[in-house]
Order: C-alpha cells, then sequence, then structure tokens
C-alpha cells in the first residue's frame, strides 16, 4: 500500500468520526418541550424576597414551598403586575411586556448536557430603563443559571440568591457592584454555574460566556461550555447550549440520576443588568424527574 493511499484511508476516517460528532446533536424532535414563563422582576432582591412585610409568601418559603409551587397557575404565572406597573416595585418603569414563555427543552449523554431555549423576544423590554442600562453591541441574551447545592434555598428561589439589594441598578447601589452569593464558598458549592449566549446586533458579533457567581460575577474561566449557539427567524429565537458533564473550578459538576435546581435569564431590546426578564427556581432531573426533565440521547 502506497503513501498516497494510506492518506486517503486516513483521511477518509477522520471524515467518518467527524460526521458521527457532527450528527450526535440531540434529535429535538423528540425532546419534550416545557413552558417557563420569565417575567420582569422590577426591585425584588433577595432581601425583599424573605421581608415578610413584602412577600406574603415568606412563611411559605420557610416551610419549603418553592415560588414555583405558589406562583405557577394555569399554565402561567399568578403575579400582581399593578405593583410593576404602577412604580411600587419598579421606579424608574415597567415594560409593557412584563412576562412571555421561554420553551425549555434538555437532553444529555455520555459528555454532554444539551439546553435548548425558544422564545419570541419583546422589543419594548427598555421602557423605563436608563441609557446607561443599555448594551448597544447586543439585541438579545439568553441565560441558565445552575444553583450548587449547599446555597441556601436554592431548591426554593433559584438565582434569586445571586441578587441582592446592593448590586448596581438596584436604586442606590453603587455603579460596580455585581451579583454574589452570601457565604460563596467554591469548594463547597455554595456558588451558581450559569452559561449564556449573547445576540450581537442583527446577529453579528455574537458571543458565549462560561462564568459564575460566588463571592463576585465572574464572566470567564469556565471550562464546561462547548458551544452557544442562537438563531433568529422571524423574530423567534432559538439558543442551544452545548455543556460539559464536568468541566473545572466554577462548573457545577453533573451527572444522570442528578437533580439540579436552575433559572433562566432573557435580556432583550439591548437591556443589561436587572431589566430583564426571569423565570423563578426550577428543577432540572438528568435522566430523572424534574420541572424540566433532561433526556438521554
Amino acid at each position: 500500500m502506497n503513501k498516497t493511499t494510506v492518506s486517503k484511508l486516513l483521511l477518509g476516517t477522520l471524515l467518518t468520526v467527524g460526521s458521527q460528532f457532527a450528527l450526535a446533536a440531540p434529535d429535538w424532535g423528540k425532546v419534550p418541550k416545557r413552558d417557563i414563563h420569565v417575567f420582569h422582576a422590577g426591585v425584588t432582591p433577595i432581601e425583599w424576597m424573605v421581608k415578610k412585610s413584602d412577600h406574603s409568601g415568606t412563611a411559605g418559603m420557610r416551610k419549603g414551598e418553592t415560588c414555583v409551587g405558589c406562583h405557577e397557575e394555569k399554565g402561567t404565572l399568578n403575579f400582581n403586575f399593578k405593583r410593576l406597573a404602577n412604580k411600587e416595585l419598579e421606579p424608574v418603569g415597567a415594560p409593557k411586556t412584563m412576562i412571555f414563555p421561554v420553551s425549555v427543552q434538555a437532553a444529555y449523554d455520555k459528555e454532554n448536557l444539551y439546553m435548548r431555549l425558544t422564545f419570541k423576544p419583546p422589543a419594548d423590554a427598555a421602557a423605563g430603563a436608563p441609557r446607561e442600562d443599555k448594551d448597544p453591541k447586543h439585541e438579545v441574551k439568553a441565560a441558565v443559571m445552575f444553583m450548587g447545592s449547599k446555597v441556601a434555598q436554592a431548591d426554593v428561589m433559584g438565582c434569586w440568591a445571586t441578587c441582592h439589594a446592593d448590586v448596581r441598578s438596584m436604586p442606590g447601589a453603587a455603579p460596580d457592584k455585581k451579583k454574589y452569593i452570601a457565604g460563596a464558598n467554591l469548594a463547597g458549592e455554595v456558588y451558581s454555574d450559569y452559561i449564556q449566549w449573547k445576540s450581537g446586533v442583527g446577529g453579528k458579533g455574537t458571543v458565549q460566556l462560561d462564568g459564575h457567581v460566588a463571592e463576585t460575577r465572574v464572566n470567564k474561566d469556565g471550562k464546561a461550555l462547548v458551544k452557544a449557539e442562537g438563531e433568529n427567524n422571524g423574530g423567534a429565537y432559538t439558543v442551544t447550549f452545548t455543556r460539559k458533564l464536568t468541566g473545572g473550578d466554577g462548573d457545577l459538576a453533573l451527572a444522570e440520576g442528578k437533580i439540579v435546581p436552575f433559572g433562566i435569564a432573557i435580556h432583550t431590546d439591548k437591556t443589561v443588568y436587572r431589566f430583564h426578564h426571569v423565570s423563578l427556581g426550577y428543577k432540572l432531573g438528568i435522566g430523572a424527574e424534574g420541572d424540566v426533565k433532561a433526556v438521554k440521547q
């Protein structure tokens, strides 16, 4: 066998292997969908959540009742959005579209978790947002946040553990104070792990982030995110994350049978910071029962 023949055989083998990897993505048509409603939360940090005079659900939360268990009703959320509209909970003015659905799908194989978000973002999310709270580089951003097992009440309130009254864009807060978790500890799973896709403008300049929130928010250093891809089809976005089950520091270790608290956040209309739409805290079951069940592919 001459060198030319050997080279052709090797090239054919590599192309075959490459094709197998290219076909390894989930068959999304066989993955169940779960609609999760995201909403503009206004000025309702964790300190507001746990204060009985502000939030009537505080007693239930102390007993372990989840935010989803209380507020998800008849396929939507039963919030009193008038408290946002009249500036009680949103002093700079709430967006016209305060809530919209995101279709969530999840799958996994022996190496990766795949999550797919499909949504039609409102174009009026920036109503009232100060000019400094606009991002000219990105029209839309989508993120998934996984909560560490030792974060206090993570299974009850989800990513609210990262949102405090003194973080930037909250009334009277320092402009450089980022999200954090009280008593954070990377080694002890007292942190949140997040991945994010940014659209760029007109689909140009897309960005992906793999970070975490511990003593502060860190937008880099994650080793688990393989890729984040987004597509705008007539105003409806589909964002797909491919994440390794294991990574490095700041990457929660995932595995078959594990149930992980998580939340999602969508920034639209070039907004940043708290001027986003967020979900309540849900549970992702990896081959296990959860609010969203990742199915094996």
